[in-house]
């Protein structure tokens, strides 16, 4: 089974528990418009990337763990696109859950989503009865989300009188590519997952990198969300930091070292490769070009 087939079925059944008897139907609507149809799927498919290179790429465990990565990455992207926030009308080209249910529903769904990543993990090292992975999974996807580094923090740093750039987009970008990686090795069964975290943070940062440039260069209609929002909401952003030229470099850097990152495994040269290729299409050709 591909990559994708696999996260899209681990999804779904986690969905489906969520609507089961008793459940308020406009929150189970609201939650399953959140993360249903999606976008890319990067993160948890870097989490099954990672299980892969480190020799188990078939493992429930493995499957309920891509799909929390993905859960909080959902949850999280409805409370960025809240009125006090964003205030944005689409996500991945269609309304936003606040515009769709209110801001009420919105609030709640991502709440629940983010119990829901939870309950994924829990279901898949039971189904792979491997329940000694449980703790340290947990312990991710809770450092992932929280504080004083997770996605939350990073959301923080959009209240302060003033972020740093780099520690912003660690924490509201890096911190759940980092919890992806580390998640997939922790599915695996590595005992020194925690080496995959630097993996994870600079390849994050490098697409939040990249996604502050879309920001700026690109288009409402290809992104499937507002364009110009950092700079209509004073937020950091990298390209205009340091230009569109120094944000492509940087962009370009950060990739570099995400790949010396990656550490030592049966399947690192595949992983290394297949990195540098998906890096690719962060950015249209003509952009990547400011980097030469």
């Amino acid at each position: 089974m591909d990559p994708s087939t696999r996260i899209e079925r681990t999804l779904a059944q986690a969905l489906d528990r969520g609507e089961g008897p008793g459940s308020p139907p406009l929150l189970a609507a609201a939650m399953r418009h959140a993360v249903m149809p999606g976008g890319a799927r990067i993160r948890p498919k870097l989490t099954l990337a990672v299980a892969a290179a480190c020799g188990e790429p078939l493992s429930p465990a493995v499957d309920g763990a891509a799909a929390g990565i993905e859960l909080l990455h959902c949850a999280s992207l409805i409370h960025d696109d809240l009125p006090c926030f964003d205030n944005a009308d689409m996500r991945r080209g269609k309304p936003s859950v606040h515009k769709k249910f209110g801001e009420r529903l919105a609030v709640l769904a991502g709440d629940a989503l983010i119990v829901m990543a939870f309950d994924a993990v829990a279901h898949g090292v039971a189904e792979a009865e491997t329940p000694e992975r449980a703790g340290p999974l947990m312990a991710v996807l809770a450092q992932s989300v929280g504080a004083p580094m997770g996605i939350a923090a990073g959301q923080a740093w959009e209240c302060e009188p003033r972020a740093e750039l780099s520690a912003y987009q660690q924490a509201k970008t890096g911190s759940l590519f980092a919890g992806a990686t580390v998640a997939g090795a922790a599915a695996a069964g590595q005992a020194n997952h925690e080496a995959w975290r630097g993996f994870g943070e600079r390849l994050g940062e490098a697409y939040q990198v990249a996604d502050d440039i879309r920001d700026v260069a690109g288009n409402a209609e290809d992104e499937g969300k507002p364009v110009g929002q950092d700079g209509a909401l004073g937020r950091p952003n990298a390209a205009m930091t340091l230009g569109l030229r120094g944000a492509v470099q940087r962009l370009t850097r950060l990739v570099d070292g995400a790949t010396a990152e990656i550490p030592a495994c049966p399947g690192r040269t595949a992983l290394v490769a297949s990195v540098e290729q998906q890096a690719q299409a962060f950015l249209p050709k003509a952009i990547w070009a400011l980097a030469d």
